[in-house]
């Protein structure tokens, strides 16, 4: 495996290779199945691969929250080693990527951003693309894998690239999920063991739900009633809305691609999940 920990280091390397195609998996690290199942797919589509870990610090717009960020240099390098040992990891220090001052640029997303977790985390999604766009810059991927836990991070990088008229194409992927339930995510680390065990009820709560229910309103209120029920599960929004848009959808039935969306908090934890209704 080659490990490389400065941008010169890519920029010499990429400059000079002639390979037909190139996939990028973007992490922050603390590996789980999720991500292994992006490079797994990244492997398969490419004749080269590219993992990035680095923790963003412009994406958090609370320290704290920065500070917790689970970190596992070497056992991600380890995961990644195991999957294919030609995979290229670009694991830089802040500084390298933030040479002049930590800041992320401002961006238009059309309104992508003002519902769900950019209304609760403001300026996450700038620091998101700024560093999105440093490493399709440094790695001129062929294609970039995402995960559909983060569905409105994707849908804003979809839109960015498209304005951009960025060459990379953006893949989805399928949500990889523990065996309660829960959406797998780095941050299920923090959770206390029982916590993580319990934390399978939100997509069950989801499901049930939605199979209850014809109506936005009812299922709404279906989801607050199951919340109000777990007062350990902080219920930050649930909302419906259109893949596409992201916008409120008005009525459910007559929706064309309504995705339900669930963020949560226990143990000071954010948890994210959605479900396609269509």
């Amino acid at each position: 495996m080659a490990l490389f920990h400065t941008t010169s280091e890519v920029e010499k390397l990429r400059n000079s290779a002639s390979l037909a195609t190139v996939g990028l998996v973007p992490t922050m690290g603390a590996l789980h199945q999720g991500h292994l199942e992006l490079i797994r797919r990244a492997g398969a589509e490419n004749t080269e691969t590219w993992v990035s870990i680095f923790v963003n610090p412009t994406q958090f717009n609370k320290q704290d929250d920065l500070v917790k960020y689970p970190t596992a240099l070497e056992k991600d390098l380890s995961a990644i080693h195991t999957i294919d040992p030609s995979i290229h990891v670009f694991a830089p220090t802040v500084g390298e990527m933030y040479p002049e001052e930590i800041v992320a640029k401002l961006y238009a997303f059309d309104g992508l951003d003002r519902v769900m977790e950019g209304l609760d985390r403001p300026g996450h999604f700038d620091g998101v693309i700024t560093i999105v766009a440093k490493l399709f810059e440094l790695i001129k991927p062929t294609r970039a894998y995402f995960g559909e836990k983060d569905f409105q991070q994707l849908q804003i990088i979809k839109n960015w690239a498209a304005k951009e008229h960025i060459p990379t194409t953006i893949v989805p992927c399928p949500i990889v999920r523990e065996a309660n339930g829960l959406a797998m995510s780095s941050r299920n680390e923090q959770l206390s063991k029982q916590a993580r065990n319990e934390a399978g009820f939100i997509h069950k709560t989801m499901f049930q739900c939605v199979d209850q229910c014809q109506t936005k309103k009812e299922l709404y209120a279906c989801i607050h009633a199951a919340f109000a029920t777990k007062p350990t599960f902080e219920l930050l929004y649930a909302i419906c809305v259109e893949e596409d848009s992201l916008k409120e959808v008005d009525v459910l039935a007559l929706a064309k691609k309504p995705r339900l969306f669930v963020a949560s908090s226990i143990e000071g934890v954010r948890l994210i999940d959605n479900i396609a209704l269509k």
